[in-house]
């Protein structure tokens, strides 16, 4: 146990600057090819839909399960308040928790915690795993967590640090696509009860404006975030 702890909060000396690179185009390039981004938007909805489950906890919210579907859309459910400071933490936390787990990942990999950001990548699989509420999410969360572990635990260091560097340049980019995707689905109307909307009943503030807040927190998230990557390499 104690070899164990001491990889997990250990530091790795930095990979090579082109790893860093090459991982940063990859993770973009992935985002951009939509036969691609289809079956990884489900690690988005993973991070998406983890936040509004821990934003209804530590707002007060009662959380009574997670869905993740097939067509990579969610839901989280929580007993509360229909209204108020925890409703709208919660509805808000959503689309930008990718692009804020994203910007913890890259403070870690800045400060060499290679092996850290993995594992607790595993933990946030594994509780979300004890909320799951249908079998396709326990099947994504168990899919997801076992290449997170066998990386963490059985590949060489090289290839920790290429998929740890992958993971959190592809949650930092892909933290914007969906909020695009929103929009576009709100102008045809296809979007009546996303998150934004939820907000604009709650709030009364226009959803368009909730749209336009998610995609400045997730830009600055990702240039934050770059900025520490870069100067690590």
């Amino acid at each position: 146990m104690q070899e164990l702890w001491d990889r997990v909060v250990g530091t790795q000396p930095d990979p090579p600057r082109w790893l860093m690179a090459v991982t940063g185009i990859v993770a973009l390039a992935a985002v951009l090819n939509r036969p691609v981004w289809r079956p990884l938007r489900t690690v988005v909805t993973i991070a998406h839909e983890g936040g509004h489950a821990l934003a209804a906890l530590l707002s007060g919210r009662r959380l009574t399960g997670i869905r993740l579907h097939s067509d990579t859309s969610g839901v989280t459910l929580s007993v509360g308040r229909p209204t108020g400071f925890g409703m709208v933490v919660t509805a808000f936390a959503g689309y930008v928790t990718p692009s804020l787990l994203g910007m913890g990942g890259a403070a870690l990999l800045a400060s060499g915690h290679i092996t850290m950001t993995l594992w607790i990548t595993l933990l946030w699989l594994a509780l979300m795993l004890t909320m799951i509420r249908n079998v396709y999410g326990a099947f994504a969360l168990v899919v997801v967590g076992g290449v997170v572990f066998a990386v963490s635990w059985l590949a060489k260091y090289q290839v920790q640090a290429g998929f740890a560097y992958l993971l959190v340049w592809f949650l930092l980019i892909a933290g914007i696509r969906p909020v695009f995707e929103l929009q576009q689905l709100r102008r045809r109307g296809q979007a009546q009860w996303s998150d934004a909307d939820q907000l604009a009943t709650l709030t009364r503030i226009p959803g368009a404006a909730w749209v336009g807040l998610f995609g400045v927190v997730n830009a600055v998230c990702l240039g934050v975030a770059a900025g520490w990557l870069l100067a690590a390499a």
